[in-house]
């Protein structure tokens, strides 16, 4: 402190103060200053040596009690991974036994579905073929039915053509004695 104030009077004066040695202060100087020196380190060891003790255990204690729970964090996740691995082989003992089972069901639906296919089939079949049958009875009919009509009008129209009015009059008359005599 006092360096400090022979500069600053030092700076006022003109020039810098004369000493005996350009290294060492002098002699008051050294005596004071150490003698400050040893109260603040002596004050430090006392008051804040127990602080930074007591803040340093604290310290190992916060890093131990984490090496701790890292530790046992550690044994947790091994006991997971391990169950982890025995659920995936039974994983993959289960994967394979329903993939077993589904290829079995396929082949079952496979075995059904030809079976119903072709079942559905014949009767399809037979259908079709009982309709072919029926179809064809009944164009059949109706071409007889077509072919009758068309010749009632066909003979009607010759009838007509070929006869004369006095032939016409022959056939009615024998007709209706035909009818009386049956009578």
């Amino acid at each position: 402190m006092s360096i400090f104030l022979s500069i600053f009077l030092a700076s006022e004066a003109g020039g810098p103060p004369e000493t005996h040695s350009w290294i060492w202060p002098e002699r008051a100087e050294i005596v004071y200053g150490c003698t400050a020196s040893i109260i603040i380190f002596a004050a430090l060891i006392k008051f804040g040596g127990p602080l930074i003790k007591k803040s340093l255990s604290a310290r190992t204690e916060k890093i131990q009690k984490d090496l701790d729970a890292g530790r046992s964090d550690k044994s947790s996740a091994q006991t997971e991974a391990t169950a982890i691995r025995a659920a995936l082989g039974d994983i993959d003992a289960e994967r394979t036994r329903i993939l077993a089972e589904a290829d079995v069901q396929a082949a079952s639906l496979l075995a059904e579905g030809r079976t119903r296919i072709t079942q559905e089939m014949a009767a399809l079949e037979t259908k079709a073929e009982a309709d072919i049958a029926a179809a064809a009875a009944r164009s059949g009919d109706e071409l007889r039915a077509e072919i009758a009509r068309l010749a009632g009008l066909a003979a009607e129209r010759v009838v007509s053509s070929s006869l004369d009015d006095t032939t016409k009059q022959t056939l009615i008359e024998n007709f209706i004695s035909n009818v009386g005599a049956t009578r």
